[in-house]
């Protein structure tokens, strides 16, 4: 029996981390749940999982939860989730915080000894070198729950990684790949959040929807698997079949495939080294008998250019694409800016940066409210 914190329980990923402990309640045991505010799905999680823990975040939802959740424990704010982030008796984390705000909890999880369960990849996109770093010396296991990073995980079993020739990173393409990239300026928020193959949350999709999920995954990537950003190739692949492949040096190439569920991976994180049945996700290759590959059009989805600038540039320079993003995917979501200025606005922060070499968690933190502050001024004013 495995003792399992969910950080973002009422997310995308949470919801489908607990529906992977309800199929399997003879292996799994929910320690804590915590959200951002939506107190009624947190409420109805802790009837259903009888955590030891919970957490809202925000502080106005604290005593309708703790009036209408029978649960001992029952924290708030910034310092209670860090005070799940250090808890003992318990074997995993998942981090699945969206966006930036993830970073610190990550640090937290690995300093208290923690294996983490990783979908929060804006963890590693800002902060690859510290959280690795930490990891080893802390002796962690950083289990990646992006399918994309499940894949090439499971395709390095028996394997050395000095031996990887290039990974390759598959991406759907979006709800976008074949709109003319003059049509940009006309996209919706109901269009972009509409993704032909997966069902994800509202920041997700649209990161999906300008390829950049692609782009921090490539820099989760270079960080996980210690190649160069040369060694990793993005291409098109519009089933999400193939979830990714990597070359040897041999020539050889391996590839995970499954269905389109992210069940699949957070599972695979939770039971390592095991494997379990999930029935309904039976797979037969013989429907899928024409996977197309293509290359993608950098031009048309500038957000992945973008992310190798940045990854090539080093030093503080994730940060700022990472936080930049993250604003500009809010603008747009808030109606405040067209879809084709997210990439705008992440270059500008980018070309307005001034680069730290190895930049220290102070110097994240103190760049992220500089880069919320540039942005906030110059976009929403």
């Amino acid at each position: 029996m495995k003792n399992i914190g969910i950080l973002g329980s009422t997310g995308s990923i949470g919801k489908q981390s607990l529906d992977v402990i309800a199929k399997h309640q003879d292996k799994f045991n929910v320690k804590f749940l915590a959200a951002n505010s939506a107190v009624d799905s947190l409420i109805e999680q802790c009837i259903k999982y009888k955590p030891e823990y919970v957490c809202i975040y925000d502080e106005s939802k604290y005593t309708y939860l703790k009036k209408n959740c029978n649960i001992r424990n029952i924290l708030t704010a910034h310092e209670g989730l860090i005070e799940l982030c250090e808890i003992s008796n318990i074997d995993m984390i998942l981090n699945a915080i969206v966006g930036y705000r993830g970073l610190e909890p990550t640090i937290k999880i690995i300093e208290s000894g923690t294996d983490i369960a990783l979908s929060n990849k804006e963890s590693i996109v800002q902060a690859g070198h510290i959280v690795i770093e930490l990891a080893k010396s802390n002796n962690v296991n950083i289990f990646p729950i992006d399918s994309e990073h499940s894949a090439l995980w499971q395709c390095l079993s028996g394997e050395r990684k000095s031996q990887i020739k290039k990974i390759i990173l598959t991406a759907s393409g979006g709800p976008f790949r074949t709109l003319a990239t003059s049509e940009f300026d006309n996209i919706t928020i109901e269009q972009a959040l509409n993704h032909p193959n997966w069902s994800m949350g509202n920041k997700i999709s649209i990161d999906s929807a300008t390829m950049m999920n692609r782009g921090f995954e490539m820099i989760e990537a270079y960080w996980l698997f210690n190649v160069k950003p040369e060694q990793i190739q993005i291409v098109v692949h519009p089933q999400s079949i193939i979830h990714s492949m990597i070359e040897y040096i041999d020539g050889s190439i391996k590839a995970q495939l499954s269905t389109p569920n992210m069940r699949i991976p957070i599972q695979y994180a939770f039971s390592y080294p095991d494997r379990y049945e999930l029935p309904e996700f039976n797979f037969d290759i013989t429907e899928f008998a024409n996977l197309e590959i293509h290359d993608v059009d950098m031009k048309k989805f500038s957000c992945i250019k973008l992310a190798y600038d940045a990854i090539k540039k080093g030093g503080s320079f994730p940060v700022v694409l990472n936080v930049a993003n993250d604003l500009a995917v809010e603008l747009f979501l808030n109606k405040k800016i067209k879809f084709n200025q997210i990439p705008e606005i992440i270059k500008d922060a980018m070309d307005s940066h001034n680069k730290i070499n190895m930049p220290t968690l102070s110097d994240i933190l103190s760049l992220t409210k500089l880069t919320e502050t540039y942005i906030n001024n110059k976009f929403t004013s």
